[in-house]
């Protein structure tokens, strides 16, 4: 009896300590993580639009401090790459949605714990798959998705006796027509449009991209590996058509002065400067403008339209510009770091931002609450077009499209010629980029 009453107690001892480990285990308070600090670098708001955000972020996460630093954007992506090829860049920073392919190697790609690829399609609009989803994995999550957009003088239209700006772009030659001055000698004297030359006209070059684009021009290869707006298209008619010297010759002419669309010179005031001096009817930039004229010019009676098609019944396209949140390869926390960006991204959260930044929404179900707006209705619209190409360097492409335009407007070369000859030079960028190991 007492050897069966010794192995009871200790039977029972050995349950009472199994189940006191079990219960310290599963029922004690998990300890808090250790504090710490995550930058966050932006580039155009300032520092008070995020901090009640972060604010409330911090009440679900106290553990994380959130700094917020607004860097210059002429110096950004140099002071970028410095800071992070240093090890002292930041966790979570904006980049360009044309920078994905020289900059993926600094990008943590987002845990599918936070989101995944289909509610990136699901809540977004398209371009933003484009742009910042590669071989299913996210790189960046935006917070804005801006659009090429027409700006306009009503004043000028109105006297001129156009009573709504032009929705294609037979409409705008007309009106370009219209609204242009020029004098006996044939100098400018009031500019129908700021378009036709690269150096003096605001956003040049992606007017002409989304030109080539809209005509059916392919910019890229499939497998990324060469240029193709030099290449041609199959028409309705079974005829083969070359958008991209169309395109060009296009925007072109309205620098030629023996069209009749002649409106610009490389004399003219810069683009931007023209518009807000009532010296140009017509502008095509993004809705970041606005309040910028605004400041310039209070009395200015402008508005904006949606950009020109090439038809009323082809597929409407804008070019999309616009900045994504990126957490850092370095980053010590990069899951919380795709947590905070994911918050700000939310629906909720999103709203908040976009009623003070004043910028048209990158998700979906908040276009229809921006679609009225008088400022960015036009653009939150857009954004359900907007398109881009796949850019393997955008500065060093900006220069040599830069460098096509004007190449035509000085008479150094063909169309032909300069299309092809962009053509080669991009193609070259392509491969370099290749055999670099990169995207």
């Amino acid at each position: 009896m007492g050897s069966k009453k010794t192995l009871i107690i200790v039977v029972v001892a050995a349950v009472l300590v199994i189940g006191a480990i079990l219960a310290f285990v599963f029922f004690r308070k998990p300890s808090a993580p250790e504090p710490f600090t995550v930058e966050f670098w932006g580039v155009f708001d300032n520092s008070d639009i995020y901090r009640p955000l972060i604010a409330k972020f911090q009440q679900q996460y106290p553990f994380i401090t959130i700094n917020y630093y607004k860097k210059n954007v002429a110096t950004y992506e140099k002071d970028l790459i410095d800071a992070l090829a240093a090890g002292r860049g930041p966790d979570i920073f904006f980049i360009n949605n044309a920078w994905l392919p020289k900059h993926i190697d600094k990008l943590s790609a987002a845990p599918e714990s936070v989101i995944t690829v289909k509610q990136i399609r699901d809540a977004f609009v398209d371009v933003v798959t484009q742009d910042f989803i590669y071989k299913d994995n996210v790189y960046a999550l935006p917070l804005s998705v801006d659009t090429l957009a027409l700006f306009y003088n009503k004043d000028l239209l109105n006297s001129a006796g156009i009573a709504s700006p032009p929705a294609i772009w037979d409409e705008f030659n007309a009106d370009v027509e219209l609204l242009t001055k020029k004098d006996a000698k044939n100098n400018i004297l009031l500019a129908g449009a700021t378009l036709g030359t690269a150096q003096n006209v605001n956003r040049s070059t992606d007017i002409l991209s989304i030109l080539m684009m809209q005509g059916g021009a392919k910019m890229i290869s499939d497998d990324k590996r060469m240029a193709a707006f030099d290449q041609g298209v199959s028409a309705a008619n079974s005829q083969t058509i070359y958008p991209g010297e169309i395109a060009l010759l296009f925007y072109t002419n309205f620098a030629n002065p023996v069209k009749k669309v002649y409106t610009w010179n490389s004399y003219q005031h810069y683009s931007l400067d023209a518009f807000v001096e009532g010296k140009a009817a017509m502008m095509i930039s993004y809705s970041y403008q606005i309040p910028l004229i605004r400041a310039r010019s209070p009395h200015l009676n402008f508005a904006v339209a949606a950009l020109p098609q090439i038809s009323k019944n082809s597929r409407a396209m804008s070019l999309a510009n616009y900045w994504g949140l990126a957490a850092s390869k370095t980053s010590k926390h990069p899951g919380y770091a795709w947590t905070f960006m994911n918050f700000l991204a939310s629906q909720e959260n999103l709203k908040a931002y976009l009623e003070v930044a004043q910028k048209p929404s990158a998700r979906r179900d908040l276009i229809d609450w921006q679609s009225s707006d008088e400022n960015l209705g036009v653009f939150a619209r857009q954004a359900l077009i907007a398109k881009s190409w796949w850019e393997v360097d955008n500065l060093a492409i900006e220069t040599i499209f830069a460098q096509m335009i004007e190449s035509v407007v000085a008479n150094k070369t063909t169309i032909k010629e300069a299309i092809q000859g962009a053509s080669q030079q991009i193609t070259l960028l392509m491969q370099q980029k290749q055999q670099a190991g990169g995207q």
